[in-house]
């Protein structure tokens, strides 16, 4: 069995795989019988100007065999194609995971996307980058895998006591992501790996008799007091099951519309709004690493910030080193960014959403209440940069200096904005009370970090779509709609994870909350 030794070294040492390996076979005392060493756990520490490594690693004796990876789990593939039938819509991280474990329970699930599968995303992604049009049904937002696939792919979250994290990374190493997943503090897969993943897991829910039907859009709902009747697919197709499971994503303005429409509650819930920032990555890394050059072995660095302006937070998201603003518009007529990474996040630049909490109090203004309030407020905001930056997707922008210094760019640094940026006064885009937030959030950011605050960061807008500005309300307990019997919402579109990992755990915890139903 391996000796295993928990380590915190220099980063001059952690690099230099010699004197690496006689440190481990000092520290283990094993002499002449050491045999090898793995890695389990590796993290930074780059708090202070001498940058550490945190290391666990397993120690193995001369002839010891070494252990492929401990899993906790594994998934053992059932044929449940005559087993009792769950309606998924939606196909992405939530509606992905829900699908394995249903089939695990013995139950078969029926995936409905309203996009197009992961490969023939890419030529309506193209399209959006390089045409400006936008496909409502295929986008960085829809589509087989949903909003991650083609939006970096980042695992890190804080969401163990919903449901084990490392189960999730177990699913993604065993349909094919790096096992490092397993072994850095932050996991990430790059959005130029996670295709062929999703599509490895799509295979399986088919291999297992499940199914996945892609440009299949819920049109329709029809309940009964006693629960859910039926769904009706593309206006043509009407469909009846004891249970469906909505992950639609924060992004699925029509299902919000629709829901509101046939009577199934639903709620505003606070969200967030503001600008996505990018500057140089050998800025950050000089920041992070107190250092002029960060050298192999560190990674890009990342950051994460945030400071409390006038009774309310403000804040770093989704973080992309070395990455690309993307453009995540669902409708023509809109603006919207995000950001995404490649695996080896080796890209000049380093990108942020930087951005102010929204309350129901903020919008009244707009004359909007109820519980869609929060989307007509995004869709105003989305449509007026639009609108400022000359109607196709091209996005309104500002240097960080000038935006402090209320100043209009008279140019603008390089950005990795594939559809292009227009000098734009952001207060014209960005209402005053996420606007004056941001501008001193920047001035103390600058000394949080100092030279954050620097003439080459240039802000793109909106980031608006954080999270989903409506809740779906269900049951603590049983995960179900509290009004609809049958219904269970799922995950960031109606409000309860925000992420690849948090969503499928949640798309998992509602699984089993079905068969528990079920069973009823």
């Amino acid at each position: 069995m391996p000796q295993m030794l928990q380590l915190y070294l220099p980063l001059f040492l952690a690099s230099d795989e010699p004197a690496l390996t006689q440190h481990i076979i000092d520290k283990s005392n094993l002499g002449a019988s050491f045999g090898s060493y793995r890695i389990r756990k590796r993290s930074i520490d780059a708090r202070k100007r001498q940058i550490h490594i945190n290391l666990t690693v397993d120690v193995y004796q001369v002839g010891e065999a070494i252990t492929d990876i401990a899993l906790e789990n594994s998934f053992v593939c059932q044929n449940v194609s005559n087993k009792p039938e769950v309606a998924i819509i939606g196909a992405g991280p939530a509606g992905l995971f829900a699908a394995l474990r249903l089939i695990e329970l013995g139950l078969k699930p029926v995936v409905f996307e309203r996009g197009k599968d992961v490969r023939s995303r890419r030529r309506d992604l193209a399209m959006l980058n390089r045409e400006h049009i936008v496909n409502p049904e295929s986008n960085y937002c829809f589509g087989e895998g949903g909003a991650g696939t083609y939006s970096d792919g980042k695992l890190y979250t804080r969401s163990g006591k919903r449901g084990s994290i490392r189960r999730i990374l177990e699913r993604f190493y065993l349909n094919g992501a790096d096992e490092n997943i397993l072994v850095e503090a932050h996991p990430h897969i790059g959005t130029n790996k996670l295709p062929q993943i999703i599509t490895t897991i799509r295979e399986k829910i088919i291999e297992c008799g499940g199914e996945v039907r892609f440009e299949s859009k819920l049109t329709h709902i029809t309940h009964q007091q006693s629960g859910i009747k039926t769904i009706e697919i593309n206006g043509t197709e009407t469909l009846s099951f004891k249970a469906v499971i909505l992950a639609t994503g924060h992004s699925a303005r029509d299902i919000f519309h629709l829901l509101d429409k046939v009577g199934i509650a639903i709620e505003f819930k606070p969200f967030a709004l503001g600008v996505r920032i990018e500057h140089p990555q050998e800025i950050i890394d000089s920041i992070q690493y107190h250092t002029a050059q960060r050298g192999d072995y560190l990674p890009p660095a990342s950051y994460s910030l945030v400071e409390q302006i006038k009774g309310r937070g403000v804040y770093s998201f989704c973080m992309c080193p070395g990455g690309i603003i993307a453009p995540c518009a669902t409708a023509p007529g809109e603006v919207v960014t995000n950001g995404w990474s490649p695996s080896k996040r080796n890209n000049p630049y380093a990108n942020s959403g930087i951005v102010v909490p929204v309350e129901m109090t903020d919008i009244s203004y707009l004359g909007n209440s109820g519980p869609l309030a929060g989307l007509a407020f995004q869709s105003f905001i989305e449509q007026k940069a639009c609108e400022m930056a000359g109607g196709k997707q091209t996005a309104p922008a500002q240097r960080m200096t000038d935006f402090v210094n209320g100043r209009f760019s008279q140019s603008l640094p390089d950005c990795s904005y594939q559809p292009g940026i227009k000098s734009t006064n952001l207060s014209e885009v960005l209402p005053p009370f996420i606007h004056s937030r941001l501008k001193e959030a920047f001035k103390v950011f600058g000394k949080t970090m100092n030279g954050y605050l620097h003439p080459e960061a240039v802000l793109v807008a909106p980031e608006s779509r954080t999270s989903s500005p409506v809740r779906i309300p269900r049951n603590p307990e049983t995960l179900m709609h509290e009004g609809c019997n049958g219904l269970f919402p799922c995950a960031e579109g109606a409000g309860y994870a925000g992420g690849i990992v948090s969503a499928a755990i949640d798309g998992e915890r509602v699984a089993e909350a079905i068969a528990a139903y079920l069973k009823k």
